[in-house]
């Protein structure tokens, strides 16, 4: 029995990470061809409007792992399960919907307000207009994916995330490229990537059983997946907040190479961020599910095995790190800029020691979740971001420049962890 569960975990997890490899190669790929087609004018445009495309994707990530994990615990009850996946629908929708229409309306002002000066702020709008318009895709491509790995298809769910980024790689080429279409085709290529997600997924639905239905108690559902979901939106958002006070900090030490070289270091973690909450994630599923059937010993054991994972892999990315760097930044500094590439080198050996601590940060905060605890797995989450990583910037930027803002991360997230070990404690004994 416990091997066959942990082959199940190993299943689940590993076609999540690569997913969410895969969803974060959007804005990688964006980083690399705009770097190469536009310089760092184009890299530190694109930073300033990225907290945007966070917001977007941590609310769709909100509903379809909130509403994904309420279906699961309603194992065996289809009319809930039905319920769940209806209000994450109609509300991702609606959100999506207003994200596009604050995005055709006010994305110059919004650029400004997001630091952009003169030289970029036409590009960064350009950007945020587009990616805007595309948000009830980004957002429902969460919910599908959210709701597809939970109901027995995380094959299906890998592969709409790999399609939708392999897409999007492709486009961004042929966009910038052959066809010049600049800052637009980058955010245009972007944001087809989840129009094509949803296609794939939409093969799975088909035959699914779940379904949209008539059901009463929107408000109270949809305030439950909110609390259920949350954080993750609280991880996107708090990781929103962070990119807009980093680049008006890096603003004022480094200017725009500053801001571009952060740029690269951002847009990396991404990365390395996506493999651990592909792991979570991955996981969530099992932990929910040995939940709802009152399985205790299960759920111990999945959230041992989860944070064992996760600090293996982030001994192997930054063991990939430490001697990469220089080619790492090098990929991404497409002018060859010297300024650019010593910043953003010192950044990535510093900054990414914060992932040994922010991986069990990040599966704690997911496993608590995934067993309905929203309130410690809401307060580590906003513990990491917005709490204690925006204070520890502002305060080790003024003493230290820009190696203060590299070592804010992994202050922020080695004081989280301290916070985080009772609850990790109590959920590997069960």
């Amino acid at each position: 029995m416990k091997n066959e569960l942990l082959r199940s975990a190993v299943r689940y997890m590993s076609r999540s990470v690569l997913g969410m490899i895969g969803l974060s190669c959007y804005i990688l790929a964006d980083t690399y061809f705009i770097s190469a087609a536009m310089g760092a004018d184009g890299l530190a445009a694109l930073n300033i409007a990225i907290p945007v495309y966070s917001l977007v994707n941590g609310t769709g990530l909100m509903i379809g792992i909130g509403g994904a994990t309420r279906c699961s615990l309603e194992s065996g009850r289809p009319e809930e399960q039905n319920a769940a996946f209806t209000v994450s629908f109609t509300t991702g929708l609606g959100l999506g919907l207003i994200f596009a229409l604050i995005g055709a309306l006010g994305a110059e002002g919004l650029a400004s307000l997001l630091g952009a000066d003169g030289t970029i702020r036409g590009m960064a709008a350009t950007y945020l207009r587009t990616i805007l318009c595309f948000s009830p895709f980004f957002i429902l491509n969460n919910v599908g994916i959210a709701f597809g790995r939970n109901d027995g298809a995380p094959g299906r769910a890998m592969a709409a995330m790999l399609t939708g980024s392999f897409s999007n790689i492709f486009l961004d080429w042929l966009f910038m490229f052959p066809f010049g279409l600049g800052m637009f085709g980058a955010a245009f290529a972007t944001g087809l990537a989840p129009v094509i997600g949803i296609l794939v997924m939409a093969g799975h639905f088909r035959k699914s059983r779940l379904r949209l239905c008539r059901c009463a108690g929107w408000g109270r559902r949809a305030a439950d997946m909110v609390k259920l979901g949350s954080p993750s939106l609280v991880i996107e958002a708090s990781s929103a907040v962070t990119l807009i006070v980093f680049n008006f900090l890096i603003l004022g030490i480094a200017g725009n190479t500053g801001i571009a070289a952060y740029g690269v270091v951002a847009n990396l973690a991404l990365v390395a961020t996506a493999v651990f909450t592909g792991i979570s994630q991955g996981v969530q599923p099992l932990v929910s599910q040995a939940g709802g059937r009152g399985e205790r010993a299960q759920a111990a054991a999945l959230a041992r095995w989860t944070l064992g994972i996760s600090l293996g892999a982030a001994a192997l990315i930054y063991l990939a790190v430490l001697p990469g760097a220089g080619l790492l930044a090098s990929i991404f500094n497409g002018e060859g800029d010297p300024v650019l590439q010593e910043i953003a080198v010192r950044g990535l050996r510093i900054y990414f020691t914060g992932f040994f601590p922010a991986g069990l940060n990040i599966a704690a905060v997911s496993l608590l979740a995934a067993a309905g605890k929203g309130r410690p797995s809401f307060l580590l989450s906003a513990g990491r971001g917005i709490v204690l990583l925006v204070p520890a910037a502002l305060l080790l930027s003024r003493i230290l420049g820009m190696n203060g803002i590299w070592l804010a991360f992994p202050c922020a997230e080695l004081l989280t962890l301290a916070a985080a070990i009772p609850f990790l404690r109590r959920e590997m004994r069960g």
